[in-house]
């Protein structure tokens, strides 16, 4: 077992060997039980500057290059590629835990592993090997441009492929990335393509116009495309492609990157809350205890927060440990698989969308005004984690269920579900 790495507060983020935090060398493997190790040294590197980043807002590029170098990246690619081959219940305990510190960096990372798992899952061969092997070499970050909902950006056939024009918004880590996963409308077969292109081709701009008042440094900006050539081998679902049972695990990878950061955020949140009330909140005039922790009624609150939090993590990994089977079956798995799958992660998101909501409120009513002072900004908690679970509506997961509970009926197959 290798040591784990450490990030040394005082050096810079881009280090070489001496000058203070260790990088992990292109040509080491990251094994999957350190993989939490490193992502707690990077956890406490984001917490430094959580606070501050998250007023400013904006690209945050020397975080990003953190998260390049520690090797994080390489997780969900392949070992033949040159990868850690990491499960998704490891890559998602990672996403869980630096979401905890800093759940902007944790969606980018989640999402560039999203945009992996999309080249495995949509792919062939010759597409994997050149575009992973090249995620390897080149510490490629990649970013989405792949919102189902926006249709504005058109693919017409050309000889050597497609041209696109037109745009894609709500595109998580497109700013700064290396490369992008997109998708793109064809008229001709009103149909979907999905394909990837490198940010920095010809025609292909990224404008960094994300202003929520949550997740404020997930670079979910707008990219337009004018006249921009896409390679045959670029194209990793062509127009009019029935979709399998196994490609389109690609949304309950997404809705699991979610439900684990909303979880993160929970944990972030509450563990946040109970520094602060253990060290710093004044008890209630009519509690008639010595410090606030002692009072019954806010050791109620904890209680239930705790059981919130611990049952939605329970289910989380068991929705990761059932997407793992059924990704481990590749094109193998059937449809009903694939629907036991999506309700599984549909349960572990309901409740951690109600435990991040749940805890990053309380926090203030637990701990009282002194809490919502600038300087503490536990503010960030409750947007961010407000914000993000809006991305699709949690009515529709709980209807899901209910379908299943009465009849057994499993989710049909959506970019959501």
């Amino acid at each position: 077992m290798t040591a784990a790495l450490k990030f040394d507060s005082a050096a810079p983020l881009r280090s070489s060997p001496g000058t203070g935090s260790r990088v992990i060398p292109a040509d080491r493997s990251l094994a999957e039980e350190e993989a939490l190790r490193v992502a707690e040294s990077v956890a406490l590197q984001l917490a430094k500057t959580a606070i501050e980043r998250d007023r400013q807002g904006g690209h945050a590029a020397p975080e990003r290059e953190l998260l390049k170098n520690s090797g994080l990246l390489r997780l969900s690619v392949p070992k033949p590629f040159g990868g850690d081959g990491a499960s998704w219940s490891t890559i998602l305990k990672v996403v869980r835990k630096i979401a905890a510190a800093d759940s902007a960096l944790a969606h980018l990372l989640g999402f560039h592993h999203l945009q992996v798992a999309g080249l495995l899952l949509y792919g062939d061969s010759i597409q994997q090997e050149r575009f992973l092997k090249q995620t390897i070499a080149r510490n490629v970050f990649w970013g989405n441009a792949l919102n189902p909902l926006d249709k504005r950006l058109i693919a017409t056939d050309t000889s050597k492929g497609f041209v696109l024009d037109g745009a894609k918004s709500w595109s998580s880590g497109s700013v700064g990335s290396d490369m992008l996963t997109i998708s793109a409308w064809h008229p001709v077969t009103s149909t979907a393509l999905i394909a990837v292109v490198p940010t920095s081709r010809t025609g292909v701009t990224v404008v960094s116009d994300w202003d929520a008042f949550g997740q404020r440094q997930t670079d979910s900006g707008t990219v337009t495309f004018e006249r921009v050539q896409l390679d045959a081998i670029e194209v990793l679902q062509p127009p009019k492609t029935t979709p399998t049972p196994y490609s389109t695990l690609r949304s309950q990878i997404a809705q699991s990157v979610m439900t684990n950061l909303y979880l993160g955020i929970a944990e972030g949140a509450l563990e946040e809350s109970r520094r602060y009330t253990v060290s710093q909140a004044k008890p209630w005039l009519l509690s008639e205890v010595a410090a606030a922790h002692q009072d019954p009624f806010i050791e109620h609150r904890y209680g239930n927060l705790r059981l919130m939090i611990r049952s939605a993590t329970v289910l989380a990994d068991i929705a990761a440990a059932q997407l793992d089977a059924a990704l481990a079956n590749g094109e193998r798995v059937t449809k009903a698989e694939r629907g036991e799958v999506a309700i599984a992660v549909a349960e572990a998101k309901v409740l951690a969308h109600r435990a991040g909501l749940e805890t990053a409120s309380q926090l203030f009513e637990i701990n009282g005004a002194g809490s919502t002072r600038a300087k503490y900004g536990f503010d960030r908690f409750w947007r961010n984690v407000r914000v993000h679970t809006l991305h699709d509506p949690v009515d529709y997961k709980i209807r899901d269920i209910g379908r299943y509970a009465l009849t057994g009926r499993l989710p049909e197959a959506t970019p959501y579900s």
